[in-house]
């Protein structure tokens, strides 16, 4: 579940709310709504515990809402939630407290953060890695680690596995498991990054799209013989 994937939460109709005063943003999302958010979180989360999840995931990059509070290039706001390192992290780190206490230790709990806005005056991977050790603190288990899509002015240098070394930075640099993400479209590719550890996941999207059986087709690739579901096992590639 990512109840909080959303750039800007609606409130009311033809009324939009954000962290700061942008172009198309409408007015500032207040210091109450703040505490809504977070209980409107911790209330889905608690749901969420009775439908059997294996694991939840707080989105936190992209621009939705909370990579809007925490960069520097869209809050602009002058209260407790706006300013400092520490005042942009604020909601992101009172939401993921309420978040674990409903969720638990059972089961695991992942954040997704862009390690970078791309853009000179804006997040960097050195504040991801500050952001990732206080994450850990409060029981993290992962960080999804993607990048960008804060600013539409962000020139991106995408290639194959692009943001693969951020997740190798802040792995590295403090301890907390990492995901990787962005154009690792086979299981070669995948393999080495988690041979090289860089992560220790590897998280598909648009290759997923293309192939809804890419689990199936990249243990053939790798040579290994998995298990199909019953109903394709007529059309299993043999080894």
């Amino acid at each position: 579940m990512q109840p909080l994937n959303m750039a800007k939460t609606q409130y009311s109709a033809g009324t939009t709310k954000s962290p700061a005063s942008l172009p198309g943003s409408g007015p500032v999302l207040g210091a109450l709504m703040s505490g809504r958010c977070r209980d409107r979180t911790a209330l889905a989360r608690s749901g969420s515990l009775t439908t059997g999840p294996t694991g939840s995931e707080i989105h936190a990059a992209h621009g939705y809402l909370f990579h809007q509070f925490y960069s520097p290039l869209a809050n602009t706001r002058k209260d407790e939630y706006g300013g400092s390192f520490e005042n942009r992290i604020r909601l992101l780190l009172e939401v993921t407290w309420e978040v674990k206490k409903e969720w638990g230790d059972e089961k695991p709990l992942f954040v997704r953060i862009s390690a970078t806005d791309w853009t000179e005056g804006g997040w960097t991977i050195e504040d991801s890695v500050k952001l990732a050790n206080k994450l850990k603190t409060l029981g993290v288990d992962l960080i999804d680690t993607s990048t960008g899509g804060n600013v539409p002015r962000a020139t991106i240098p995408t290639s194959p596995g692009y943001q693969a070394g951020f997740a190798e930075t802040i792995k590295k640099k403090t301890g907390i498991l990492t995901g990787a993400v962005g154009q690792i479209t086979n299981a070669e590719q995948s393999e080495e990054i988690l041979q090289k550890g860089m992560a220790d996941l590897i998280l598909y999207a648009r290759e997923s799209l293309r192939n809804p059986n890419l689990p199936l087709y990249m243990a053939y690739s790798m040579g290994e013989n998995v298990e199909w579901p019953i109903q394709y096992n007529r059309a299993k590639v043999k080894l």
